[in-house]
């Protein structure tokens, strides 16, 4: 499915200018934001909070052990945040920017979603080889959904009415009917699946796998089967360092962006005809992403090399680099 554009067919930035172009901003304007964008430190145990309009860290904030994915509450008044080695999601408040509570997760808690529809939070456990289902206003446990074997990434649908989570060992896709709390469709994907991303209508989810470097396209109005795969090939960089892990999807329907690991590239996929338009050098070991409000922004998190990316979506270019925590993992921006 990969084709290449002209674009994608220049020549790799040397790293040496690469980083001198990256460490501060490109001769390219930067529209001012409000927004704030936070970022989960895997080895540090805190979040990072940067400012949009100065691209800079203006907030660190100190979580749990191992924090990784995070979650807005429906009111958009707190911050989720898995804190893996606490067995916990830990919970802050926007305003003043501290834990005010904690609520057990059960073990290993990965990534995290919140029902569109209820005030339900849905914790992979990589451990349990179940999804916890957690109500985080009246602070409960709602109800523990089997899967397959080391549970990682979870998407649900717009409408809240289907939830996909990957498992790495048993590489599959399994489809939770939301209401029945119960997965009803099991599907093979590519090895060690570790994201899914809805569509914005909700059409497809695309799930990413990073041993096959592969996105593996679902239908989810019909058959729930693998409609199409998306394969990864970048010019000079060896197979075995593309491995896919997160997705970010634009609600226009225009792009689609793939981490590529430690390939330190970001695929741009076209999500009408799947082809690979580019690949966008970022940092080191690129894992997550997440686009502003106007998705005028993408952000990435780049583990070894410690940072965030700061990509113009207009024209697909990485303008800045910003240094966060050890290990950045997650990203998200307030909405």
């Amino acid at each position: 499915m990969s084709l290449l554009s002209s674009r994608a067919r220049r020549p790799a930035i040397p790293p040496v200018a690469l980083g001198l172009a990256l460490g501060g901003l490109l001769a390219l304007p930067l529209a001012a934001q409000a927004e704030r964008i936070f970022v989960s430190n895997e080895k540090d145990n805190t979040l990072s909070v940067i400012d949009g309009e100065s691209l800079e860290v203006v907030e660190t904030i100190q979580v749990g052990r191992r924090p990784r994915s995070m979650a807005f509450s429906h009111d958009g008044s707190e911050l989720f945040v898995a804190v893996g080695d606490d067995e916990a999601i830990d919970m802050i408040d926007l305003e003043t920017l501290e834990v005010v509570r904690s609520q057990s997760s059960g073990e290993d808690p990965e990534v995290i979603r919140v029902d569109p529809n209820r005030p339900y939070l849905y914790v992979s456990n990589e451990d349990d080889n179940i999804v916890t289902v957690l109500d985080y206003e009246a602070r409960t446990r709602v109800t523990e959904i089997p899967v397959g074997v080391e549970p990682e990434g979870l998407g649900i649908s717009p409408d809240g009415r289907w939830l996909v989570s990957t498992t790495e060992t048993s590489n599959m896709a399994h489809i939770v009917d939301a209401e029945r709390m119960e997965a009803v469709y099991h599907r093979l994907v590519g090895a060690r699946p570790r994201h899914a991303e809805f569509t914005h209508d909700g059409r497809e989810a695309w799930v990413s796998a990073e041993i096959a470097g592969t996105v593996s396209i679902l239908d989810m109005e019909e058959t729930f089967d693998v409609e199409h795969t998306i394969r990864f090939e970048v010019p000079g960089v060896p197979r075995e360092t593309v491995q896919a892990v997160g997705v970010e999807l634009t609600a226009d329907g225009r792009y689609a962006f793939v981490a590529l690991g430690p390939s330190n590239r970001v695929a741009v996929v076209d999500q009408q005809s799947y082809e690979v338009l580019d690949y966008i050098l970022v940092g080191q070991r690129v894992w997550h992403l997440a686009l502003n409000g106007d998705e005028s922004r993408l952000y990435t998190t780049n583990g070894v090399s410690g940072d965030v990316t700061v990509i113009e979506v207009d024209g697909l270019e990485a303008v800045k680099s910003i240094p966060v925590g050890r290990f950045p993992w997650g990203v998200v921006v307030e909405p």
